[in-house]
């Protein structure tokens, strides 16, 4: 069965990215503010929020920035923190297997954004919750956001926010109406729209790309791989192979050419008593997962587990 509210929202996002090929939606301002953004919302919300901290609690920080972050990756438009997080943690314990919500082992097309176009019996919104983010469903701000998808109209107040913060900028420094909305659109296309979509493709291509094609460092039961192309663009994230074999720890780039500004950020909250109880990468990683083809005794399970979801997982 179709998700058609996923597939409308996708191909609305992907049809209005083609006016940032038109001149007159492009301007100096929205290209700046679609790099900060994909900072703030991709790099901010999603890596460091969604995931290194929310679905693995690879650290600790302070409550209004953990709701701040969150908040920062609901703007992203990749659902709530409570769903994002279960899907993630269903497919650590599932990486590869048939119940791996996006495993590219089905094609490439089905683990990069197919698996989103579908939907599936076995990942109804609540009973996903239920099983895997319980931790998240016990704190009021997050059962808010998942309950009657409150997400959403925060995602689009947030894009709404570019174009009227843009054409009231344009319009307090004597821009006739025309060129207020021509500021405020290429705030919009670039600073929303565009960054939206960026921020997308780079995550999915950690499920795509990233479990298809690059090195290993560990021989994980999985065939999550290390992608220097998707550990750029996804500002650390597609290192992936070194995630799986160690998901709790907040660094994933474990050689010194794998760079992870994610990391550097967290690093930066830290030296700023932001970050604290920060997981680092496990010292008996290699011989744990033999290089040499060995595989582990047991798959290893999200880190979060013992704390926060415990017997859910198991």
């Amino acid at each position: 069965m179709t998700n058609w509210r996923n597939a409308g929202f996708f191909l609305v996002l992907h049809l209005l990215a083609i006016l940032a090929f038109l001149p007159w939606f492009f301007s100096r301002a929205g290209l700046a503010v679609c790099i900060l953004g994909i900072f703030f919302f991709g790099i901010m919300g999603i890596n460091v929020g969604y995931h290194r901290l929310l679905t693995h609690r690879g650290f600790t920080c302070p409550r209004w920035l953990e709701r701040t972050l969150a908040i920062l990756g609901c703007c992203s438009g990749q659902d709530s923190p409570a769903f994002w997080v279960a899907v993630h943690r269903r497919h650590h314990q599932h990486a590869d297997e048939l119940p791996d919500p996006h495993s590219p082992l089905r094609g490439f097309f089905w683990g990069h954004v197919g698996w989103l176009l579908t939907k599936g019996a076995d990942l109804g919104r609540h009973p996903l919750i239920d099983r895997y983010a319980k931790d998240l469903k016990r704190d009021p701000f997050h059962a808010w956001l998942v309950k009657s998808d409150h997400w959403i109209f925060i995602a689009i107040l947030s894009w709404l926010l570019f174009f009227t913060g843009g054409f009231g900028i344009a319009a307090s420094r004597g821009a006739g109406v025309m060129e207020a909305v021509q500021f405020g659109l290429s705030l919009f296309i670039w600073g929303a729209v565009v960054r939206t979509l960026l921020v997308l493709h780079t995550t999915w291509s950690v499920n795509s790309v990233a479990h298809l094609w690059g090195y290993r460092n560990y021989a994980t039961p999985d065939d999550s791989r290390n992608n220097w192309l998707v550990g750029i663009l996804a500002n650390g994230e597609g290192w992936h192979n070194n995630h799986h074999a160690d998901p709790r720890s907040a660094r994933h780039g474990h050689k010194w050419w794998e760079l992870d500004l994610s990391w550097l950020v967290i690093r930066l909250m830290m030296t700023l008593g932001l970050a604290s109880d920060v997981a680092l990468p496990s010292p008996g990683l290699a011989a744990k997962f033999n290089a040499v083809g060995g595989r582990p005794a047991t798959r290893p399970v999200d880190g979060p587990q013992a704390d926060s979801i415990g017997k859910e997982v198991g």
